[in-house]
């Protein structure tokens, strides 16, 4: 009987303090409405492919049992399914762990940061807050808060349009940088030569042996040539006659004046005898101190420096001839090398070289593109508004000059206009192993590789194509766009205007400037252009905006009613009459 009694106390002892146990807990269950969750940003947004949450969440007083641990996990619950951030642990002041405690008298405030990966459909969703409390062994599921809904996905609404350099530009006086207004092809050229008449010291008569030097047989041959040929035109022959540096400055100016005469006569007869009608220009100069200049210092005179710092010094013609004289053992050498090359007429003879016309280079590139030259198949290129066409050019370019890195990089950039940034790739891949370090096909890879979402391997790209064109500032741009960076966007895109400079602008509180953007950016039919208006509306509260930028948006893309009607931009508008029966 004893121990009968025994049992029964025992079993009324552990039901006791069992049900102490689950009554803590469900106490805590049934006043959860008292604590309070608020969520920053009020409407959660997903950037640079995350959606961040804070929630900063406040216990009441005389709530949290001193001996109960709490699990408390956000979840994102949508249409097919549900993501959960991390959870977070609490416990009551008597637990022994290491999780965060929760006052029971004065109650506490919890701040709370998480992440995790977007996909479209958290567009509508429920931010709920599941929790479990636990005490010992017991514990108890409490019923899920609902905290927020849905997720702004604006940022993700980019147009993902890399853009590319074509390799058509030229280096300007080998800095290595691009000048985007130069181009290879030049269908005028301009050409000259020349050759010199000398004479002896103190005299003017011409020499047979210096009229018929190879170097005046050549130049009388190319005047006549550029005069008869149909694709070269002479511009007009001068001649310059001079004197050395030495003697009066009267007697120089004679000897210059009779040479130019009698080089001037040579040069009109052998013109007469030609042929060749032209404009003969003549002109002398008493003393050539700049052809002295320039042959000492291509010389390798004794006291050359010396010489040449007194030309630096003086400029009176006698005295730099005193000066220079003085220096005798030097003045040999002068006398010997250097002056007996000024006492000349020069004849320098100028033409343009006159290339194919538009018509005959297009003809050619389609029927025979290896009668073009480099240059000429390039600008083949540009005569056509025919992508296709415009690829045919540059895979002939590739087959006729497969060393020339411009073939494959330029086709690859026709690829990238026709959004084929797959079929570009292994293009700009060829281009590089041609030329691996040009500037453009670095931006190249880099359009590539910011398409593929390699956002890490595209900035290193772009790093190394800096110089080389606004592309590559544009690129630098949508890169920071896409890294959720949008002041840093917003700068890259400051020469630009289009739907993307646009979402940065929004994306950067920046709405009107984003709609001058939009409204400077004219591309025809843009839906994506409508919409973003739709946006600035909604942000701004401006209905009528909203209303006809979508029903712009929707007539170029019937797809857009479908965005709309779950994009959390337009929540304030889903039980408007005028959008839903847009988007219905």
């Amino acid at each position: 009987m004893k121990t009968i009694r025994y049992l029964i106390v025992l079993s009324f002892t552990i039901g006791a303090l069992i049900f102490s146990g689950c009554s803590g807990l469900q106490k805590m269950k049934k006043n959860a409405g008292l604590i309070q969750f608020k969520t920053t940003p009020k409407t959660l947004e997903t950037h640079a492919g995350k959606v961040d949450v804070s929630i900063d969440t406040k216990f009441p007083g005389k709530y949290f049992d001193k001996k109960a641990t709490l699990v408390a996990t956000p979840v994102l619950k949508y249409d097919g399914g549900e993501t959960a951030f991390n959870s977070t642990n609490l416990q009551g002041e008597n637990v022994k762990a290491n999780n965060k405690v929760i006052n029971y008298d004065n109650g506490s405030s919890i701040a709370y940061k998480g992440a995790v990966d977007f996909n479209k459909a958290m567009n509508l969703s429920d931010l709920e807050v599941r929790m479990v409390a636990s005490k010992g062994k017991k514990e108890v599921v409490f019923n899920p808060v609902k905290i927020a809904r849905g997720v702004i996905a604006t940022s993700t609404f980019y147009a993902n349009m890399p853009k590319a350099i074509i390799g058509v530009r030229r280096e300007a006086n080998n800095t290595g940088k691009y000048d985007p207004n130069i181009d290879p092809f030049q269908r005028i050229v301009p050409d000259e030569l020349m050759a010199d008449i000398h004479y002896l010291i103190n005299k003017a008569d011409l020499r047979d042996d210096e009229i018929e030097a190879d170097d005046i047989k050549k130049i009388q041959e190319y005047t006549k040539d550029a005069y008869n040929s149909k694709n070269k035109e002479l511009k007009g022959v001068q001649i310059t006659a001079a004197a050395s540096p030495d003697g009066t400055i009267d007697l120089n100016t004679e000897l210059a004046a009779k040479r130019k005469d009698t080089s001037a006569e040579f040069m009109k007869e052998s013109l007469r005898k030609s042929g060749v009608e032209t404009n003969l220009k003549t002109r002398y100069t008493p003393e050539d101190w700049d052809g002295f200049k320039e042959l000492m210092e291509k010389s390798n005179i004794r006291d050359k420096d010396l010489i040449l710092r007194v030309l630096s010094m003086y400029t009176d013609p006698e005295v730099r001839e005193r000066e220079i004289k003085n220096l005798s053992i030097a003045f040999t050498s002068v006398a010997e090398d250097i002056l007996p090359q000024l006492r000349r007429a020069r004849i320098l003879t100028s033409i343009e070289l006159i290339g194919k016309a538009d018509e005959e280079i297009l003809a050619l590139a389609e029927s025979n593109p290896s009668a073009l030259n480099p240059a000429e198949l390039l600008y083949a290129a540009t005569l056509t508004e025919n992508p296709d066409k415009k690829l045919s050019v540059y895979q002939s370019f590739i087959k006729i000059y497969p060393t020339d890195w411009r073939g494959p990089n330029n086709a690859g950039y026709i690829l990238v206009k026709q959004m084929k940034y797959a079929e570009a790739k292994p293009m700009f891949e060829k281009a590089e192993k041609l030329k691996s370090n040009e500037s453009i096909v670095k931006n190249n890879l880099g359009a590539i590789a910011l398409y593929e979402g390699k956002l890490k391997e595209a900035e290193e790209y772009f790093g190394a194509a800096a110089g080389s064109g606004s592309e590559v500032s544009y690129n630098q741009g949508l890169l920071n766009l896409k890294k959720g960076e949008y002041s840093k966007a917003v700068r890259y895109f400051e020469d630009d205007a289009d739907v993307n400079t646009a979402l940065a602008r929004i994306l950067n509180g920046d709405n009107s400037g984003a709609l001058k953007d939009l409204e400077a950016f004219t591309l025809p039919n843009c839906y994506m252009k409508e919409y973003l208006k739709a946006v600035i509306g909604a942000r701004t509260a401006k209905e009528n905006m909203v209303i006809e930028s979508l029903k712009a948006a929707i007539g170029i893309n019937p797809e857009m009613k479908a965005k709309a009607s779950t994009d959390m931009e337009f929540a304030g508008y889903f039980d408007n009459a005028k959008f839903k029966a847009l988007v219905q």
